[in-house]
């Protein structure tokens, strides 16, 4: 991935980590099994990547490479245990605590089996965070209002990444057109391939 990221800041991902914890904590047992905007994947399913990405994410952040870090991150559908609350919070908070040191958007590091420098790393941690926020938002019912800095920061690397890839295509998948005068949040949505309008 080569996407240009030099005007991008280093960035506190910890309001962000915050607002996924309280989304987390609003989930009610009976959800977990409903659907959310990535086809096939359930809020349950959800809830595993948001963890397995913040540890992944982490070791990144400090360059402590080995098996959260390579493996792919269509491996495995994930899931959640019965501690998961506990254990989504605790990883939150230390892949914020990770990136706040400048280090980490130093050098090249590896996330997901890929090797990439570190300000693309934090680039796409969050947009992991602002967009699978919103999944779980809009999945479970809730209000959702991301934090501003990694709305920016989300967007900036999805628009980056349209913009070297083919013609209607982005990382995630096809583009959905989203009005250029749309809320930043939906063209962000947009940009990751989801319709702003998604309702369970």
């Amino acid at each position: 991935m080569t996407t240009d990221t030099t005007a991008l800041p280093t960035l506190d991902l910890g309001p962000q980590t915050l607002i996924v914890a309280r989304l987390a904590e609003g989930v009610r047992d009976e959800q977990l099994a409903h659907g959310t905007p990535c086809p096939g994947c359930a809020v349950r399913n959800m809830l595993g990547h948001l963890t397995g990405l913040s540890v992944a994410f982490r070791d990144a952040a400090r360059k402590d490479l080995g098996p959260t870090t390579d493996t792919a991150p269509d491996a495995a559908a994930p899931d959640i245990g019965p501690g998961w609350r506990a254990e989504l919070s605790k990883a939150l908070d230390g892949l914020a605590d990770a990136w706040r040191d400048p280090a980490a958007w130093t050098g090249m590091t590896r996330a997901g089996g890929v090797d990439l420098p570190g300000a693309v790393a934090g680039a796409v941690v969050a947009d992991e965070l602002v967009i699978h926020g919103w999944d779980l938002a809009r999945a479970t019912g809730q209000e959702y209002a991301p934090d501003p800095a990694a709305l920016t920061a989300a967007h900036g690397f999805l628009a980056a990444a349209a913009a070297e890839g083919e013609p209607g295509s982005g990382v995630f998948g096809p583009l959905v057109p989203v009005p250029d005068d749309a809320p930043l949040l939906d063209r962000a949505l947009g940009l990751s391939g989801r319709d702003p309008g998604w309702k369970p």
